[in-house]
């Protein structure tokens, strides 16, 4: 069967869900009963085929403003992973380089139902070790790609550019009890796990990429990085670079969200607020807007995806440059991840996010760039970003 034909699998045996977003309260009682998975290889466009097997499968969400709250007996939602590259592919943007996990899925739907089986008892963690990180660039290779991004602002061709690198570490064991463990990191609002055949995904993200919040769409864009510190907070909060770049995240979220929001109903709700994750201060605004009359999942996931905060702006020119410069593809970080049910819809952005396939590791960190970037700051505070993933990741 192709890729891109939705897959229906048979209940498989209940165990406990931690997918990013599930109702905490369903958690325990869930059963898989049906899943897509799609490659961009397999042509066609992603976010009609996770509205259409939403669909199918009792969850639709063809009008947001207006979502239904018939539920299908026994039916809870559905976990959606949608990757960067994915986000990137609806838009018709330049693919970038290969996914260094190329088992991992572009998109997954993955469809619940509640169930009253006794659950299927967690395997006792085996033995776990994990081996050293290698880098897909060196330092001088990415504060090099820093240095090409201030050069395309000078020219003109962009304002702000997200960068990202990738690292990938060979393990032995069962990489699943590692990557649950990042949902304990502080401040990882889309703390969980999403798994398939080959392959595994562990977010510890605190941004929201988009939510329905009382009938208001939401996305929270986190953009300015310091250390957890007093002074550090002071730094981040007087920074005219960070506030700079943060606003202009913020601009393009309100430009995003304007292309399927009613009309003047989009709005700035909270402006860098600096609140922390781990040992960092970060920086964060919350964007909000009505959702247009007839607005499907489909054509918001191609509004906001990849993320802004990700990206850069403008966007589709942020996409070029960081198809011409980052060495490996996104993989699973820098998507989306979370919950979608009846009349309820919560992604977040994988950030902090990792991913196993059958023989390593995988970690994507950046940061934004803008002229007035340092190279060696830009460098240290992607290793700084990944550094509490990493620890977690490696404990026994």
């Amino acid at each position: 069967m192709s890729r891109n034909r939705p897959d229906v699998v048979e209940a498989l045996p209940q165990v406990p869900v931690d997918a990013p977003g599930a109702p905490a309260a369903c958690r325990s009682r869930l059963v898989e009963t049906a899943r897509l998975q799609w490659h961009v290889a397999d042509g066609g466009d992603p976010t009609d085929l996770a509205q259409r097997f939403l669909a199918a499968h009792g969850v639709p969400t063809d009008d947001l403003a207006r979502p239904g709250r018939h539920t299908p007996d026994g039916l809870c939602g559905a976990a959606l992973f949608l990757s960067a590259a994915a986000g990137a592919h609806a838009l018709g943007a330049p693919p970038g380089a290969p996914n260094p996990a190329p088992a991992l899925p572009d998109l997954v739907v993955v469809v619940y139902h509640h169930t009253d089986r006794p659950a299927t008892p967690r395997p006792t963690p085996d033995r776990w070790w994990l081996g050293d990180w290698q880098d897909s660039w060196s330092a001088d290779e990415h504060a090099a790609a820093v240095e090409a991004v201030r050069a395309a602002i000078a020219r003109g061709d962009v304002y702000q550019v997200n960068l990202v690198g990738h690292a990938a570490a060979p393990y032995a064991g069962n990489p699943r009890p590692a990557l649950a463990r990042l949902a304990a990191l502080p401040g990882a609002r889309y703390g969980g796990t999403l798994t398939g055949p080959g392959w595994a995904v562990g977010c510890a993200s605190p941004e929201t990429l988009v939510a329905l919040e009382h009938g208001r769409l939401v996305t929270r864009p986190i953009k300015g990085t310091r250390p957890a510190t007093p002074a550090g907070r002071r730094e981040l909060l007087s920074s005219a670079k960070e506030r700079a770049e943060h606003v202009m995240i913020v601009d393009l979220e309100r430009n995003d969200l304007a292309r399927v929001a009613r009309t003047g109903s989009v709005r700035v709700d909270e402006l860098f607020a600096v609140r922390r994750w781990c040992d960092l201060w970060q920086a964060e605004s919350t964007v909000s807007a009505a959702p247009a009359d007839g607005l499907g999942l489909a054509d918001l996931l191609r509004a906001v995806s990849p993320g802004g905060s990700v990206t850069g702006a403008p966007k589709r020119a942020a996409l070029t440059q960081l198809a011409a410069l980052e060495p490996v593809g996104r993989g699973a970080g820098m998507g989306a991840l979370g919950w979608v049910g009846p009349g309820h819809l919560d992604l977040g952005l994988t950030i902090r996010t990792a991913a196993a396939d059958a023989h390593r590791l995988h970690l994507w960190a950046g940061g934004g760039i803008t002229w007035g970037s340092d190279p060696t700051a830009e460098v240290a505070e992607a290793a700084a970003k990944a550094a509490p993933v990493r620890a977690l990741l490696a404990a026994g």
